[in-house]
């Protein structure tokens, strides 16, 4: 939780910064043209796993705020790295933050804020038609991934499926070919759960896959499955839903089968308190009778010194509103919204972002 001078921080730049619309997540106001908000032409790239969600949220605010456009390149977490720290984008987008040596090359610590926009769901989807609502857990799921588990049939999840009628079709294996946050999250939750995959393959954007083909992007995962009776692959929930796709129900650390929901992804999110993008940011495998499994915050990359004020106030304001605001899009888009704790810390990063050796932000700029 924020202590002493964040707090009274965070407090003055609400009520500069959001006026009297307030910031709640849930609010239903549309987005206002707040006093001197910038303007120009941002552009980001980055994770195609919150794209949906930021694709319709960056619309509606440059509505409000024609002086100000913004373009996204779901290019994947790893280029959206890349470009950051090529400084060829106005932000980046990961579904991981920042490793020690990728901080270094975008400058040093002092140099950036990340912060989370919004939670995202990692399904495991799949195409078996006539069979919906099958059920895995974590060992099932890594058994899979490991090419041991080659029939849909097998023993390990036919325990779990008794009164199923399980295909004698061939397993077949999709995941991503590029750098992906997306991976890092469906990763992370396997290395927590079965300790053959954390020895033999481990958590990363990218692994050494014991099988299966890879897809480019959620998008190109998505199409593979789509395409293969038999397949499995580790997808985002709205690509998931906008595929068609079978999503199966996953066994959480209390014993409860889950659907993948927006509702799965606020629960593991609001478990996690003392947000921090260098050491505790991981959501899966997370305590709740209600938890989703395979959750994650999806999060931003922002130079903090930036050299055109009338920009960064853009910039600033665009991004206060998207994880305040902003947020009401999230759950109609199968995202979910982010808890308070996660939204204060964002509000906070976005005071250390400077132009001219001075906050953006109207409380801290001289007059």
């Amino acid at each position: 939780m924020l202590r002493g001078a964040s707090v009274l921080l965070l407090a003055v730049f609400c009520v500069v910064a959001c006026g009297a619309s307030g910031s709640g997540a849930g609010s239903a106001l549309t987005p206002t043209a707040t006093p001197d908000v910038g303007a120009g032409a941002l552009h980001g790239a980055g994770a195609t796993f919150p794209a949906p969600f930021y694709q319709k949220a960056f619309d509606t605010y440059q509505k409000a705020n024609p002086k100000v456009t913004v373009a996204y390149d779901a290019v994947g977490s790893g280029t959206g790295i890349q470009r950051f720290t090529q400084q060829a984008v106005d932000f980046g987008a990961s579904d991981v933050p920042l490793k020690p040596d990728e901080i270094t090359a975008s400058g040093g610590e002092g140099a950036l804020v990340e912060f989370p926009a919004t939670v995202g769901v990692v399904a495991i989807a799949y195409n078996l038609p006539g069979l919906d609502n099958l059920k895995l857990d974590g060992p099932t799921v890594a058994d899979l991934f490991l090419g041991k588990v080659k029939r849909w049939d097998d023993p390990e999840i036919k325990r779990l499926n008794p009164e199923s009628n399980l295909p004698g079709r061939t397993v077949s294996v999709a995941h991503r070919s590029d750098g992906s946050g997306t991976t890092y999250a469906f990763t992370d939750y396997l290395s927590k759960v079965s300790d053959e995959w954390k020895t033999k393959v481990g958590t990363g954007k990218t692994v050494t896959w014991p099988t299966g083909a890879g897809g480019n992007g959620n998008p190109g995962v998505a199409q593979l499955v789509q395409a293969t009776q038999g397949g499995v692959a580790y997808v985002e929930l709205a690509y998931v839903v906008q595929a068609g796709l079978q999503a199966a129900l996953l066994r959480n650390r209390a014993g409860n089968f889950i659907q993948p929901t927006p509702a799965g992804g606020t629960a593991a999110a609001a478990a996690l308190i003392g947000i921090s993008p260098s050491s505790n940011f991981s959501i899966t495998d997370g305590d709740g009778t209600d938890v989703y499994p395979i959750a994650s915050f999806s999060w931003v990359l922002v130079r903090r010194a930036q050299p055109d004020i009338t920009k960064a106030r853009a910039l600033v304001y665009m991004w206060r509103w998207m994880i305040t605001d902003g947020q009401r899009f999230a759950t109609d888009l199968l995202y979910a919204p982010l808890p308070t704790d996660a939204r204060n810390f964002g509000l906070v990063q976005l005071t250390k972002i400077t132009s001219g050796d001075k906050p953006v932000i109207p409380y801290l700029a001289a007059d």
